[in-house]
């Protein structure tokens, strides 16, 4: 499998299929391995990138906190964008890899044609609520500290079948790039002049709201509400998930001429 280099920390990806790029990001403490049961119907009509995000999965994990970063992340993002040859691409993921997805338009909104955001939320507006946030990320590093990869057998369907090396490079994560800092991400919504479709489990309580948030705010955005599904909705319905997806991939644009895009 192919891996590029990031300053010494080699970022695993994978490529399946061709046509309009589309970049999936999983969630955190998963891996690319959790689109396995999406990959032939996205793979149909689209180039899918799929990547291990930095101390994750087939990716490095580096030492340094300072390895460990929002921008950082959607740098990685961008230079995997780059080393298939893709100048803009279909940017969506999961959870930490949704709100990557909206950190990644801020940063390169013309590399982006479209947005799939998955039961993710936008940060938050206040402080307050973000201390919250973070405690629970430091929380989660010291338990993985801890207890290792043991955490995730309880965890989630998304993360509690992955493959880790072990669980620092995943304490790291959750210090450095699961930690938020600011409001931006939240402040861009309105500002977004993509296709987007967001995407949510009907079980998933923890991001309905920040789901109607996120459908508010966005111009145009698309909501999809998925029956008997939790925060892993694309393994709790995969084919109600293919369904959500596919026909708003097919309403997009054509794609710009020039590399493929």
């Amino acid at each position: 499998m192919p891996k590029i280099d990031r300053d010494g920390v080699a970022i695993h990806y994978e490529v399946h299929g061709s046509g309009p790029p589309l970049l999936l990001t999983h969630g955190f403490s998963s891996t690319s391995a959790m689109w396995q049961g999406q990959v032939d119907a996205l793979s149909r009509e689209h180039q899918l990138i799929l990547w291990d995000m930095r101390g994750h999965g087939r990716s490095d994990y580096p030492d340094d906190p300072r390895a460990y970063s929002e921008t950082l992340t959607v740098a990685d993002m961008a230079a995997i964008l780059d080393a298939v040859g893709a100048e803009r691409a279909i940017i969506g993921g999961l959870s930490l890899g949704g709100y990557m997805s909206l950190a990644f338009y801020r940063a390169h909104p013309e590399r982006v044609r479209a947005l799939l955001i998955i039961d993710t939320g936008p940060g938050f507006k206040k402080d307050d609520a973000r201390d919250v946030w973070n405690k629970r990320a430091y929380d989660t590093a010291e338990r993985f500290e801890r207890e290792g990869l043991e955490v995730l057998k309880s965890a989630s369907r998304e993360r509690s079948t992955v493959s880790h090396r072990d669980a620092k490079g995943l304490a790291l994560a959750a210090r450095g790039m699961l930690t938020q800092r600011d409001a931006k991400v939240m402040e861009l919504l309105p500002e977004i002049k993509v296709p987007s479709l967001i995407v949510v489990g009907a079980d998933d309580t923890p991001f309905l709201a920040a789901s109607d948030y996120m459908a508010a705010k966005i111009p145009g955005a698309r909501k999809v509400v998925i029956p008997s599904a939790g925060h892993a909705v694309n393994i709790d319905q995969p084919q109600a998930f293919v369904d959500a997806v596919v026909p708003f991939l097919k309403t997009l644009p054509p794609p710009t001429t020039g590399r493929a895009t």
